[in-house]
């Protein structure tokens, strides 16, 4: 029976899903199940939340717990498959930076865990911690399977390939829920039998096909969502695709951050008229600290808790791999020519098929040209920060930074430059140095 090791453990709602996914899986069922934190307490209640799962479906799991770093290879040896989802800084005080400091400068953001000021610093403090696991893995489970679902999903999904020999794939809930939410921004009902084809890079893949049956679904979406009159949440996404003639996978208040159209301090009636939510993460992080607080109870107290398999990526790749019966996934892996008119060492998102070979992905060929340079508007701030977490120079921070559309069109490059300095020294001790 495999081995799963859970990095970052104590996301104790996250763990649920994804390890009791496998508990309900029988090729998984009764798989070892190491949980690692370096928070003793949200260790242990993401243990007793597991176990008391585990003994009401037959307790046929064994599950560890290693807490602290001096336990860590101890949680990786052996094992077959280890999932990501740390979170270096937590949300206080790491977030609340990211958020904070830029407002000095009249940056606002919404999410800032993927591309902007804020995940590129994201990703300098998470990055380092990455090739820490990397190397122990290599050490101890040269052979796993490494699942990321940590953001910034490009920048650190891509340093593991690029740098590492872990064997990794980069995993997000966007393409999944695509099709479902255009359709319900538009009024049509929800039909999971459609066919979608779906190719860029994580938070900016493009839903490049849409059809039912063969008929192609998008000229009555598109008529649909010029008819729309009412403020809604997708605002930013139907914008998107119909200027430039695909719709996006990931959410609105994501993609308002990633170009330069939507969030402008110059324009402040844009955030009005497109429904943007700025300062959404830090809301959303005390909404979900305080429910937390209601649902700890429930969650690592209740011996008769049980848990339905959900449509996490996960246990699916899992089980593909366990059994050889073929997965399709829409999976982040290093480019090499996947989409041929983006950079080869980008990493991007496209359709994978999974089985006991590993992951392999699907070629695609070139995106609309205007989708692609979308995307290489981000991909050189994803490669550009890559570079300073792995060579510590700190003028590749301020390159990253100063090649984000959201910055470029906010901030004269003497300003990047000074709230770059500003999150260095306010994340000291959560950064390496700096050359």
């Amino acid at each position: 029976m495999p081995k799963i090791t859970f990095m970052g453990a104590g996301s104790t709602v996250f763990a649920k899903n994804v390890l009791g996914d496998s508990m309900l899986t029988p090729s998984l069922a009764e798989s070892t199940i190491a949980l690692y934190d370096i928070d003793a307490q949200r260790l242990e209640e993401s243990y007793l939340m597991l176990t008391a799962i585990n003994n009401n479906l037959g307790n046929k799991a064994h599950i560890e717990k290693y807490c602290g770093v001096e336990n860590r290879k101890d949680a990786l040896r052996g094992a077959n498959y280890v999932v990501n989802a740390i979170q270096v800084g937590l949300y206080d005080p790491c977030t609340i930076t990211d958020f904070e400091i830029p407002k000095k400068y009249g940056l606002r953001q919404t999410i800032a865990d993927t591309l902007g000021i804020g995940g590129i610093f994201r990703a300098l403090r998470t990055i380092p911690v990455m090739m820490d696991f990397a190397r122990d893995m290599e050490e101890v489970c040269p052979d796993a399977w490494f699942l990321n679902y940590t953001n910034p999903m490009a920048m650190l999904t891509g340093a593991m390939q690029r740098y590492t020999g872990v064997k990794t794939v980069g995993l997000c809930h966007s393409v999944q829920v695509c099709a479902e939410s255009l359709f319900k921004s538009v009024g049509m009902e929800n039909d999971p039998t459609v066919q979608t084809k779906i190719a860029g890079i994580n938070h900016m893949a493009w839903l490049l096909e849409i059809t039912k049956d063969g008929k192609d679904l998008y000229p009555e979406i598109k008529r649909r969502a010029a008819l729309l009159t009412e403020k809604h949440d997708n605002m930013v996404r139907l914008e998107i695709m119909k200027r430039f003639g695909y719709y996006v996978t990931e959410s609105s208040e994501h993609n308002a951050e990633y170009m330069p159209f939507f969030i402008k301090d110059k324009y402040p009636e844009l955030i009005d008229r497109f429904n943007i939510p700025l300062d959404e993460y830090p809301r959303r992080c005390i909404r979900q600290i305080a429910d937390w607080e209601k649902r700890r109870d429930e969650l690592t107290r209740d011996p008769h808790l049980t848990h339905e398999r959900t449509h996490e990526y996960a246990s699916y790749i899992m089980e593909a791999m366990e059994t050889d019966k073929p997965y399709k996934i829409g999976g982040n892996v290093l480019n090499n020519g996947l989409i041929t008119n983006l950079p080869r060492n980008a990493c991007v998102e496209v359709p994978c098929l999974v089985d006991k070979s590993g992951v392999t992905p699907c070629y695609v060929g070139d995106l609309p040209e205007q989708l692609a340079a979308l995307n290489r508007s981000n991909i050189g701030v994803q490669l550009m920060t890559i570079e300073a977490a792995m060579t510590k120079k700190k003028d590749a921070i301020y390159q990253a930074a100063m090649l984000d559309p959201h910055l470029q069109s906010e901030l004269s490059i003497d300003d990047i430059v000074s709230l770059c300095d500003d999150l260095i020294l306010a994340h000291k001790g959560w950064l390496p140095e700096y050359k």
